[in-house]
Formats: C-alpha cells, sequence, structure tokens
C-alpha cells in the first residue's frame, strides 16, 4: 500500500476510538513518557499541541509546567515548510493556526533554538518497531530532525505499530516509541536488524 491509502486507513481507525478509551491510554501513555529517564533529565522539551485523535499532549505540557520544564511547541512556516520552536508558560499564549494547529503567538513568545531542545517528542500516525514513522504528510518534522542532536521520542497507541511501510535511507528514526502496553527502544532494534 502507498503512504497515502495507509495513513488514511490508520486516521479511520483511530478516529472510531471512543472518548473514554482515547483519555485512558493517553494516559498510560503519558505516565510512562513521565518515567523515563529521557523526560526526567530533560530541561527543555518539544511537544505539538495534540487533537484528537492524536495521543494527548495537554496532560504532558502541564506536567512539564509543574516540573520547571520548559515546554516549547511548534510554529508552521508554510512558505518554506520549516517550522521554529517557541516557549510557552500558558495555553493563553496558543492560537488556532489556518492549519487547525494550536500554535505559538509570535508576539508573546521567544523562539528556542533546536540545539536547546533536550528532547523532542515527534509525531506521526504509523510506525514500526524500528522507530521509522509516516507522518502526516507535510514534511516539516523530517526537515526540522535534520541536525537534530536531542533525544526522539514518539507517543503512539499500540493499533499504530506496523511490521512494515515503505520509508527512505534519508528517514530519520525517533529513539524510543511508547504506547499503552510499552516502551520500545528503537535503536536496539535497529542494531539487531543490521547484524541479522
Amino acid at each position: 500500500m502507498d503512504k497515502k491509502s495507509l495513513r488514511n486507513n490508520m486516521s479511520t481507525q483511530l478516529k472510531s476510538m471512543d472518548r473514554m478509551t482515547y483519555e485512558q491510554l493517553s494516559y498510560m501513555i503519558g505516565t510512562s513518557l513521565i518515567e523515563t529517564d529521557v523526560w526526567k533529565s530533560s530541561s527543555t522539551i518539544g511537544l505539538t499541541v495534540s487533537r484528537f485523535p492524536e495521543v494527548d499532549t495537554w496532560q504532558l505540557i502541564r506536567q512539564g509546567w509543574k516540573q520547571g520544564k520548559k515546554i516549547v511547541v511548534p510554529k508552521c512556516i508554510p512558505s518554506t515548510k520549516e517550522m521554529s520552536f517557541r516557549s510557552i508558560s500558558a495555553f493563553t499564549e496558543l492560537e488556532d493556526s489556518f492549519f487547525g494547529l494550536f500554535e505559538p503567538i509570535e508576539s508573546q513568545t521567544d523562539e528556542v533554538l533546536k540545539s536547546d531542545i533536550d528532547l523532542l517528542v515527534v509525531p506521526g500516525l504509523i510506525y514500526n518497531r524500528k522507530g521509522y514513522r509516516i507522518g502526516f504528510g507535510g514534511g516539516y518534522y523530517d526537515r526540522f530532525l535534520e541536525g537534530f542532536s536531542g533525544q526522539k521520542v514518539s507517543l503512539a497507541f499500540s493499533k499504530q505499530l506496523t511490521e512494515e511501510f515503505p520509508f527512505e535511507e534519508h528517514d530519520l528514526p525517533v529513539d524510543k516509541i511508547i504506547t499503552e502496553k510499552e516502551v520500545i527502544e528503537c535503536k536496539s532494534n535497529q542494531l539487531m536488524n543490521k547484524d541479522s
């Protein structure tokens, strides 16, 4: 199947989730992330502001603030298909952009350098256990991840994991995928697959 069909299929599956299941699984995934060493040791964390049916990140933003972490969220630049991350300290510093995304208000927030982000939570629709992902099709994260040296983690419902799908050599995998059932260390999977 091509990426577009895979995206459409997964999107339909996720949207069929009832609200109680969505909330419970998001809570379990978020709790697992907060308990990881990488979350605990990171002082600046990049997160998208989720929309249903993406794993809920609002709870993680609140938790980060409570723990004194700097939370940075992306602002898309459609003309170049790039994005920058800006620090937010309140949900009122967000606006509903024309993408239907919640993005930081530029006049109220400061840009944070890519090199200052310790942990980046990378969104996507479909993942394999090696850490490769199919995103939403804009390519914004693919561009941002080039030259990013911090930790990369994705949050996914277990139904978003699949064995195989088309990915290119230049695609950059994440280091960990956290589902409601497990924490997958993707680097070790990549090494195992190289040796086998």
